[in-house]
């Protein structure tokens, strides 16, 4: 069978899952963010919705075959989303013919397993690289050219500064969009989407092809220099430090604007990849508007020489320091976000808060370390969502990511209701934080890191504190005792009124054991054991 004849059936045969899906257009409630207080909420069918998700392996979309005997075991491990790639190489296989039958098979077993889809363009880029654009692509680089270092030689890596290459993209992804559309407008399985992944340079800190050198020692565009002197006052601080430095011209080339150095090729590559992103989600957004994204390889550590300077990691991808670029080239993007594998979690989260940008986590780790991050996320930084790579390894339904999001699941309403209105926040503990206070209403609340406590203890956890009332509050914790102190009169004592241990069903309170004296150490400590998350309620009441 000649290749056109297979293609015209693949084509054919993808069309067939989506009359079993629907075929009417977008509905005007379709998911969105809105602001709530300080916070930024994903809305799906016209309520908050918390991101309790996990990505798939690279390559396990590709096959619905193989992703089969997934959903169960993915469902089972109380998770709501799941991060799944749609790559352009499979989507057109041949210029202007699409096949959507792994999209559309993807929505289908979703639906049936009751869980939302975040897809994940893999189109130009991917983790620095091209390796997901169509054959017709890459074996054409004198229409889709490449990135080249200083001695001419091209890298297996498409340009941000070439039109066919974005134009090519972005009507692959146009087409995409306007599927979703017509196929899941109504039942919103789809609910955001990343597009392209851990965009930016490897290797090099900057695109050295002669139209990229060309654009570098060109004047700084007159829009981002708009963006600058609008935003002046606002811009992320590193930035303005570099423009402050070379005098705060309005005018220049990159080196006049900003000075010499791999920050500024650093900078430079993420205005084209912002102008280049921003346009592929436009063009999406035209045809069907979902919320969508862009994540980050995040700079290493000191620990990884190399790996902490521009080209040894992405240079142009959406970093903390270069945001403004970022959302001066492709306003259109949603959200930027990191996929946290270093260390110093919180430094990340409070980073890409930045100016108003919304946190969602769409890659991370899910082991109990990874469970504490999720709910410090949710708790602490108003995030929409978390999602630890390589779903295909943590879908046990007794493992860390099933414990964790057991729990979460249960709160995810209380949270969501009051995020960003100082109601909620949570405290991150490990072995080096054993110990942390924060104030939430009038009360402040302790809680202090019982490493190894029962079967199984974590290396770190989060204490989640929400309150309900002026003096109730539902706790989730694990591996820890939680204590009180008045916030506003410290000649005061806090007592426990009432504790309860139990869970919420369909959303409302279930009680379990009512717990006091050697279940509250001191009679003035809530006690959280080590082998899971726990919920406990407390009323409290004071006392001189």
């Amino acid at each position: 069978m000649k290749l056109r004849t297979l293609i015209t059936t693949a084509i054919l045969i993808s069309f067939a899952p989506a009359a079993a899906l629907s075929q009417t257009k977008a509905s005007p409630n379709i998911p969105h963010l809105q602001r709530q207080g300080t916070a930024t909420q994903l809305i799906v069918d016209g309520k908050p919705f918390l991101v309790l998700g996990a990505e798939l392996n690279n390559s396990s979309a590709s096959s619905l075959e193989y992703m089969r005997p997934l959903w169960g075991r993915i469902a089972a491990a109380n998770l709501n989303t799941v991060l799944a790639t749609v790559s352009w190489e499979l989507m057109e296989p041949e210029e202007g013919h699409f096949d959507f039958s792994l999209v559309d098979g993807l929505i289908q077993e979703a639906r049936r397993s009751n869980l939302r889809l975040i897809l994940l363009w893999f189109g130009s880029w991917k983790n620095g690289k091209s390796t997901y654009q169509p054959v017709w692509v890459k074996t054409n680089q004198q229409r889709f050219p490449l990135i080249q270092d200083e001695k001419g030689k091209g890298l297996p890596t498409l340009t941000t500064l070439s039109d066919a290459n974005r134009d090519a993209d972005a009507r692959a992804f146009a087409a995409l969009m306007k599927h979703l559309g017509e196929v899941d407008g109504e039942a919103h399985t789809v609910i955001m989407m990343q597009v392209e992944n851990e965009v930016g340079v490897l290797g090099q800190s900057r695109d050295r092809s002669p139209v990229a050198n060309q654009a570098f020692a060109a004047s700084v565009p007159a829009e981002f220099m708009d963006y600058l002197q609008k935003h002046k006052d606002t811009l992320i601080p590193e930035l303005r430090k570099r423009w402050e430095a070379a005098g705060f011209k309005t005018s220049g080339s990159w080196e006049q604007v900003f000075g010499a150095g791999l920050e500024t090729d650093e900078l430079f590559m993420a205005w084209n990849y912002g102008r280049y992103v921003g346009h592929v989600a436009a063009s999406g957004k035209a045809e069907y508007p979902l919320p969508m994204f862009v994540n980050t390889w995040l700079r290493q550590g000191p620990d990884k020489p190399g790996e902490d300077k521009p080209g040894g990691y992405p240079s142009g991808g959406p970093l903390p320091w270069v945001l403004d670029a970022w959302r001066a080239g492709g306003p259109a993007i949603d959200i930027l976000s990191p996929d946290v594998h270093v260390p110093n979690y919180s430094d990340w989260c409070g980073w890409y808060m930045q100016s108003g940008n919304p946190l969602f986590i769409p890659e991370s780790r899910g082991d109990a370390r990874g469970v504490a991050w999720a709910m410090a996320t949710a708790g602490r930084y108003d995030g929409i969502g978390y999602s630890p790579f390589g779903i295909d390894r943590l879908t046990a339904p007794d493992g860390e990511l099933a414990k964790g999001y057991q729990a979460l699941s249960q709160v995810a309403p209380l949270i969501l209701e009051r995020q960003g209105l100082g109601k909620v926040t949570a405290a991150l503990l490990d072995k080096e934080t054993p110990k942390a206070k924060v104030r939430l209403g009038d009360y402040t609340i302790e809680a202090r890191f019982r490493e190894g406590r029962g079967p199984g203890g974590p290396d770190a956890v989060t204490g989640l504190f929400i309150q309900v009332g002026p003096d109730d509050y539902v706790i989730v914790g694990r591996s820890m005792g939680v204590y009180f102190e008045p916030a506003t009169d410290p000649a005061q004592s806090v007592g426990l009124a009432v504790v309860e241990e139990g869970q919420y069903v369909d959303g409302r309170w279930v009680p379990g054991r009512r717990l006091n004296g050697d279940e509250t150490p001191e009679w003035k400590a809530l006690s959280f054991g080590g082998d899971r998350y726990t919920i406990q309620k407390v009323k409290l009441y004071r006392y001189r």
